[in-house]
């Protein structure tokens, strides 16, 4: 970004931002360039194109090469603008949680499902993280409470930032814990969680920004499935007669998990869910 700053416009800076990404072997160049543009511009993708010729300012220049510098060291994206967008609301993010992927949104729409005829369901959230899962689901269950439960601080603290953000604060309760340690006695209509499920020794092969999120969010012990086992195990203490618990899983993981569901034998697996590339992503596990 040599030139003088006023031959950069919305369209000459996105053309050399997306092959600058290319380069460094980001995997979406040209939309990465658009987001973060927008960020800076406080616009959306659609006005970028539009505005082909518009010019920008120095400092819109001076803001952007700061987000370019971040993304080329493979920083995600949603870390450096510090928001990411999940089932239509937006959750703040920092590198203290996990980014919410759309393949969450299906586990998301498998609660919701099943709880949208149940009168003022009590939802348990494991490894709550920025509470995109919980807070989404409060948000369109309005009579629905909630507990989201998560080992990191800085990561409880940012999901009551999101709660308030969304207005659901009055109907989330958040615990620092592990597993069902905090609410010991207490049963739940639901039971949700996208416990980490990386195998351990995948780790180091991730994408460098998979790297930089919480190692905490992602290993799942030798073989991935150690929360699995675990939630399995102490789940039929914790949900009420007729509920259920629904579990993101990795792929190739699914029937794994389901053999634990039906080893334990308490639970029926009601139903394993693909997510939109056509991957086992969810199961639902009934109680009697």
């Amino acid at each position: 970004m040599s030139e003088k700053i006023e031959q950069w416009t919305v369209g000459s800076i996105l053309k050399w931002t997306g092959q600058y990404f290319c380069e460094k072997g980001v995997e979406s160049p040209r939309l990465d360039a658009e987001v973060l543009l927008s960020h800076i511009l406080g616009k959306d993708r659609l006005y970028l194109y539009v505005h082909f010729d518009r010019p920008l300012d120095e400092q819109e220049l001076t803001d952007y090469r700061k987000m370019v510098k971040q993304r080329a060291q493979r920083i995600p994206v949603a870390y450096i603008t510090g928001r990411k967008e999940f089932m239509g609301l937006d959750f703040a993010v920092t590198p203290d949680v996990l980014i919410p992927r759309p393949d969450t949104e299906v586990l998301v729409e498998a609660v919701l499902e099943r709880l949208k005829e149940k009168d003022k369901p009590l939802v348990l959230d494991i490894g709550t993280g920025s509470g995109a899962i919980i807070i989404s689901l409060l948000a369109k269950l309005p009579d629905a409470c909630g507990i989201g439960i998560d080992l990191s601080v800085p990561a409880l603290a940012m999901t009551g930032k999101n709660a308030a953000t969304h207005h659901v604060h009055d109907r989330l309760q958040l615990m620092e814990g592990d597993v069902f340690g905090p609410v010991s006695g207490q049963q739940f209509d639901a039971i949700v969680s996208n416990p980490p499920y990386i195998p351990d020794k995948d780790i180091d092969g991730l994408e460098p920004e998979v790297r930089r999120e919480p190692y905490g969010a992602l290993a799942g012990g030798q073989d991935g499935l150690n929360f699995y086992r675990r939630i399995i195990s102490q789940a039929p203490g914790y949900v009420n007669p007729g509920g259920f618990v629904a579990l993101e899983v990795g792929i190739n993981q699914a029937e794994a998990v389901a053999a634990l569901a039906k080893q334990d034998g308490i639970f029926t697996v009601e139903a394993v869910i693909k997510d939109y590339s056509g991957v086992e992503r969810v199961l639902v596990l009934r109680a009697p």
